[in-house]
């Protein structure tokens, strides 16, 4: 047996003897990135470095990412899916490329002296080429020569013709190509970098679906285990593609999965880091429900791990998916006879198993504890009353085609506090259906949410570079030092959400700010601003940062060094960029907005004009 604790320390080591620096998760809170409300894999707190900013750990980097995607929620209980995940990755930003990359991935995969799998049970997958991008023929090269060093003769698929079954005895057929939609990563939008990837799956020793059976296959005979992506394209404006100057490697592993494996289950809440929390919540109950009991494990795991990084529950962005996480599973809690508040006692055990590897767990359990109450003690003063509405809506006599009105699960929304989702699930169970888009409408009257910030953001992508989002990141340090200037040194940053037209800022501040505050604000950045100071970057320890004075609110996401950008002498901050290089040319500050966040946290919207 192995523990997620004993896999990444294994990543960890083997990655360091090959020269990688080892650098802490970043927050699932992204910084400075509209387009996701969460981290959603490894590569979005890097996207700078692989874009050719250089990092203060140097070019080759390991780390264990903490994720969360809510695409497949619905699918939380099964065997397989979880919102909140750990993902295992190695980075090589313009360093070592296919060769390196591919090599270690299997000597850390079938050496005895880390994970010691049978190279008999890996197949892997390659991109297959197009009229556009070449078949990835070095990959596959190189693959052979690995399979080769354990007497396995590597045949690359005929993708004409369909394999014999079973796969073990295809002839010696270990390698697939596959086209853009299973084997190739990127752009993020409609140009960038890009480039094709191999992935490594392990046969799990079932039997094969049909005789087309290979990797990619969704039957869940082959699983994968390990993504490599080669970023060596950049595709531009006209459609085609460019080799990159900067060729990186980025790589990843998710630790449950991968544990789940190689244990020999087929069940990722049989590892040492969910089991324990589901008996937990198999203690509290009255009765067994598997699912519901994963439901519950899931999404108190996800939300302590959210709450930790910052987000608390409320009615807009990432706040809004807590709050729908934890609702949702004090509903399931009341499903196996659980009466009582028992969301804190889940945390606990969350805290217990997590904060060993992410120490801000831990550190700030007391205030993690405290938001689960309150969001529990809230939810369930109205949840009894708001189950009693939705059987009467049910029960309604001529509901039009089945379908519970969008104004009716707004009301839910609005009066009781259901999250859109949680209403579409009790709708499923009798059957039933929501108007999501009449939902939407009436959501959006009250200037709540919309689903542009509930749902499309979830699908991922990446923050651009352009030339004003680089002037809106400089002009949040200028407006954070302002803030403390003019309101104390009690201001601190909570978070930030930038775009090419605009900036959010959130910041602690227990008052509304006066118009004369506002005022000053506006003059102390417009002041520096005109100043035309000098953004000015070194590289140096945490320590040495502050000993300069520096704010330091996301060193965690850093490893022993850091960058410290200053501008002039009224601004030093620890940040991974980007950042003007003068302050001259950023135009007129201007805030259009300061409203109330969450308890003692204001938000600032503001423009250049």
């Amino acid at each position: 047996m192995i523990t997620a604790t004993e896999l990444r320390e294994k990543y960890f080591e083997f990655f360091k003897e090959k020269g990688h620096a080892l650098i802490p998760s970043a927050s699932l809170i992204p910084e400075n990135d509209p387009t996701v409300l969460f981290t959603t894999a490894g590569m979005h707190p890097l996207v700078p470095y692989l874009m050719g900013e250089k990092h203060p750990e140097g070019t080759r980097l390991v780390d264990v990412q903490k994720c969360v995607r809510t695409g497949d929620i619905d699918d939380v209980g099964d065997n397989t899916h979880l919102t909140f995940f750990e993902m295992l990755g190695n980075w090589s930003l313009g360093d070592y490329f296919k060769k390196e990359s591919i090599a270690w991935s299997w000597e850390f995969l079938t050496d005895k002296k880390w994970l010691g799998i049978d190279p008999n049970r890996l197949f892997v997958t390659v991109y297959e080429g197009d009229e556009e991008v070449a078949k990835d023929e070095e990959s596959i090269k190189i693959w052979q020569e690995c399979f080769k060093k354990a007497d396995i003769e590597a045949v690359v698929c005929d993708n004409g013709a369909t394999p014999p079954n079973p796969p073990l005895a295809r002839g010696g057929t270990r390698i697939f190509p596959l086209g853009k939609e299973d084997n190739w990563w990127g752009p993020a939008g409609k140009t960038g970098p890009c480039g094709p990837d191999t992935e490594i799956f392990y046969d799990v020793a079932k039997d094969a679906c049909s005789d087309a059976c290979k990797p990619g296959c969704s039957c869940g005979k082959y699983v994968e285990i390990w993504n490599n992506v080669f970023m060596e394209f950049n595709k531009k404006d006209d459609g085609t593609y460019e080799p990159l100057s900067q060729k990186n490697v980025d790589t990843g592993m998710g630790v449950e999965r991968t544990v789940t494996i190689l244990n020999g289950s087929d069940c990722v809440f049989e590892m040492d880091t969910l089991k324990p929390i589901q008996e937990k919540v198999r203690e509290l109950s009255n009765m067994q429900n598997e699912q519901s009991e994963r439901v519950i494990t899931d999404h108190i795991r996800s939300a302590v791990m959210i709450i930790s990084d910052g987000a608390v529950p409320s009615n807009l962005d990432q706040g809004y998916v807590v709050r729908k996480l934890i609702r949702r599973a004090i509903r399931h809690g009341r499903l196996i006879g659980i009466k009582d508040m028992f969301c804190a006692k889940i945390a606990e055990k969350v805290i217990e198993i997590m904060g060993s590897q992410y120490p801000d767990v831990q550190n700030k359990k007391d205030s993690i504890i405290q938001e689960l109450n309150q969001e529990e003690e809230k939810f369930t003063k109205t949840l009894e009353r708001g189950l009693k509405q939705f059987k009467d809506l049910v029960s309604k006599e001529g509901m039009s085609d089945q379908v519970i009105s969008g104004k009716d699960a707004f009301d839910l929304f609005q009066s009781f506090g259901f999250p859109l989702e949680m209403t579409k699930e009790l709708a499923k169970e009798q059957n039933l259906s929501v108007d999501d888009k009449e939902f939407y409408e009436e959501f959006n009257k009250h200037q709540e949410l919309s689903r542009t910030a509930t749902e499309g953001r979830f699908k991922g992508g990446l923050a651009d570079n352009s030339e004003m989002t680089t002037k809106y990141h400089t002009a949040t340090h200028l407006l954070h030092a302002a803030l403390r200037k003019v309101l104390g040194e009690h201001v601190q940053q909570k978070g930030s959400n930038i775009t090419a037209e605009r900036l959010r800022f959130d910041f602690s501040h227990g008052e509304k700010m006066t118009e004369e505050e506002i005022r000053q604000v506006e003059d102390f950045v417009n002041n520096a601003i005109a100043a035309d100071l000098s953004v000015s970057c070194e590289e140096m320890s945490v320590s040495e940062a502050k000993a300069q004075g520096a704010m330091g609110l996301f060193e965690s996401k850093y490893g022993d060094k850091v960058k410290l950008y200053s501008i002039g002498d009224i601004s030093k901050e620890i940040c991974g960029g980007p950042h003007v290089e003068r302050t001259g040319d950023m135009g007129h500050f201007k805030i259009t907005k300061e409203q109330a966040s969450s308890a003692g946290v204001r938000r600032i919207k503001a423009v250049l004009e």
